[in-house]
């Protein structure tokens, strides 16, 4: 049997889109699972629209996702000649001919279709025409003869069985009248090079499919499998674009979603086991089949997103929480300096409590991470002479204490209760604000302790509250 060999071949044209991710995600899951390679091919032969930078930023979101694939990257614009001499034995052999329609003439088929309100197919003008009528001042494109009659079944390994009538797949062209490779010839090309065994992919490549499988045909070379997976829409049922926000991996990781959340979100995104929900990376390759691929579009759904993110926030171990929090920081917002660090790593505990992203959790520690309170001015005029009072009392009791603990701190609240005459808000409010410079936040004792003896002290004497 041969191996299974899967690939994920995406243009740099533009940021890596989140549905290109997840085809990415399924192609490599299968290669894993069968025991096969996966590969990562560039198609940047759209030499005008293709940039380096988007290359670079698509292999950096696979490595984000934890998708590694073999070897080098396969560049596209570099196997150019073997796409062009295919396209010249398909021509030599009678599957292609050379097409002299001017451009003129093609805009002039495509606008009489528009009037007819019917799909635009090439009239087939040259398919039959000897070389002896070519006009000496057009340069001709190179069109594959496709099949006339019958039907054509495509057995989809998603979908099921795709027929289509031959007569609407029109005679397409191979190579343009510049000599560059169309699409559908490169990408079978490369696939026939690569020993490409199965093509996962977007189900709005069917009708590519079809062609390309005539290719394969016509050369006399193995078909591969194909399944076609439904596409993802956003919430208002409408075809995910790239102009969507939340479309790149670029948009989640800024808003500190993690890695192996994202990853199983996508991986539940249009495919099922059971009636599980959250699989670890073993499970994930362990179990994915095509048959658990539902055909139905599926819906990108942030809140279910943030919900994913938030368990792996609660149950990962928090060294490896700790660890991704101090990258998130780096990248977007500023490096927690050394000394913040620890006091950041051994509150995490409660720092993320109700967070359901990364940038959560650095929101709540902003009072561990800057020196200086950010006061929210409509907090601060929560600072009376009662509430002033109440902080001035309490950090004389706490200059005292010599360990801190809930234990330790608890007694002199509960007297500042019973001495201002008021609860425990009336309390803890004023030192919250003290401390963090905002009444939300975490626990008061939580707070204190996180922040040390010295600094509670140095925030309590704070002339901005006097």
């Amino acid at each position: 049997m041969k191996k299974v060999a899967t690939r994920f071949a995406p243009s740099p044209t533009g940021p890596l889109h989140i549905g290109g991710i997840r085809t990415a995600l399924f192609n490599w899951l299968y290669a894993k699972n069968k025991q096969g390679d996966f590969y990562l091919r560039i198609e940047d032969t759209d030499r005008e629209r293709s940039k380096i930078e988007y290359k670079d930023q698509i292999i950096k979101s696979l490595k984000w996702i934890g998708i590694n694939y073999k070897g080098e990257e396969y560049i596209q614009s570099k196997k150019i000649e073997d796409h062009i001499k295919v396209a010249n034995e398909l021509l030599k052999n009678g599957q292609a001919y050379n097409c002299y329609c001017s451009s003129e003439e093609i805009e002039d088929q495509k606008k009489r279709a528009r009037q007819k309100k019917i799909p635009y197919i090439y009239d087939r003008k040259w398919r039959d025409k000897g070389e002896e009528d070519a006009p000496k001042d057009i340069k001709p494109v190179i069109r594959f003869k496709s099949k006339i009659d019958g039907k054509s079944i495509l057995k989809d390994l998603v979908q099921g069985d795709i027929e289509i009538d031959n007569n609407t797949i029109e005679d397409f062209v191979i190579l343009r009248n510049d000599g560059t490779p169309t699409y559908n010839l490169s990408a079978s090309v490369d696939d026939h090079l690569m020993k490409m065994t199965h093509i996962i992919r977007g189900d709005d490549h069917k009708i590519n499919t079809f062609k390309q499988i005539q290719i394969y045909q016509a050369m006399k070379w193995e078909v591969p499998s194909f399944a076609h997976i439904p596409l993802i829409h956003t919430i208002e049922g409408k075809k995910l674009s790239k102009r969507d926000k939340a479309s790149t991996l670029d948009d989640y990781s800024k808003i500190g979603i993690m890695p192996d959340a994202l990853r199983n979100y996508l991986l539940r995104l249009g495919w099922s086991f059971k009636d599980k929900e959250i699989f670890t990376l073993e499970e994930s390759i362990k179990h994915f089949n095509l048959e658990g691929i539902g055909k139905s579009p599926s819906k990108l759904d942030m809140s279910r997103i943030l919900s994913m993110n938030e368990h792996y926030i609660k149950n990962i171990d928090e060294n490896d929480l700790f660890n991704q929090l101090t990258d998130y920081c780096k990248l977007y917002k500023n490096e927690i300096k050394s000394e913040k660090k620890e006091k950041i790593k051994n509150s995490l505990t409660f720092l993320k409590n109700k967070a359901k992203t990364l940038e959560d959790i650095f929101n709540n520690g902003q009072y561990i991470i800057t020196d200086d309170v950010n006061f929210n001015q409509s907090d601060v005029k929560l600072i009376d002479d009662k509430a002033k009072k109440v902080i001035s009392d309490f950090n004389n009791k706490f200059r005292n204490v010599e360990k801190l603990s809930k234990e330790t701190l608890e007694p002199i609240v509960n007297e500042l209760i019973k001495s201002n005459d008021t609860n425990f808000k009336g309390v803890g409010q004023p030192l919250r604000i003290a401390l963090t410079g905002s009444k939300f936040g975490p626990g008061i004792y939580d707070i204190i302790i996180s922040l040390g003896k010295d600094e509670v002290i140095k925030r309590l004497t704070n002339k901005k509250l006097n």
